[in-house]
């Protein structure tokens, strides 16, 4: 039975995803911080900066898109990745005096709070799993059945200290 419009859930997209708006203000931050790195840097790491920065938040849409929780959780990893991945290019920044310490800072405890989120909605997507494993099955090449240390790096596996 149809739901009175006024009564229906709204339909939520990535947009609305708690984890994908922090990740998209530190992108935004990221990419301020690369345009002001030397010219020298153009082609090296300002592009990987940038890249990886637009990493992070098309993962978090990409498997948000996605049908099946094991694959939402794989595009989440990237994502972790990549914000990693950026974490490693504020040290660069740090190391090359390319930013001041308390801009290098701030984006550093920036990247773990958005960290902590996608931690905290691969959790949320593992239980999902749980509850619904008929969103596991696929007749794509993937082994969908098998544990999830079969499918991922086993130290991802690891509860994290938050």
């Amino acid at each position: 039975m149809k739901q009175p419009h006024e009564t229906r859930k709204p339909y939520e997209t990535f947009e609305n995803l708690q984890v994908y708006q922090a990740a998209r203000v530190f992108r935004k931050k990221m990419y301020l911080l690369a345009a002001s790195l030397p010219r020298k840097e153009e082609f090296g790491l300002v592009s990987q900066m940038r890249r990886a920065a637009v990493s992070l938040t098309n993962n978090i849409a990409e498997g948000h898109g996605r049908f099946h929780f094991l694959d939402q959780i794989r595009f989440m990893f990237q994502a972790r990745g990549s914000l990693e991945e950026l974490l490693d290019d504020l040290n660069v920044c740090e190391d090359e005096s390319y930013a001041q310490q308390d801009t290098i800072s701030s984006l550093r405890e920036e990247a773990w709070s958005v960290h902590r989120l996608l931690n905290g909605y691969i959790r949320f997507l593992r239980s999902r799993l749980e509850q619904d494993p008929s969103r596991v099955n696929d007749s794509g090449p993937h082994d969908y059945d098998a544990e999830p240390a079969v499918l991922f790096n086993s130290s991802s596996l690891q509860p994290f200290n938050e």
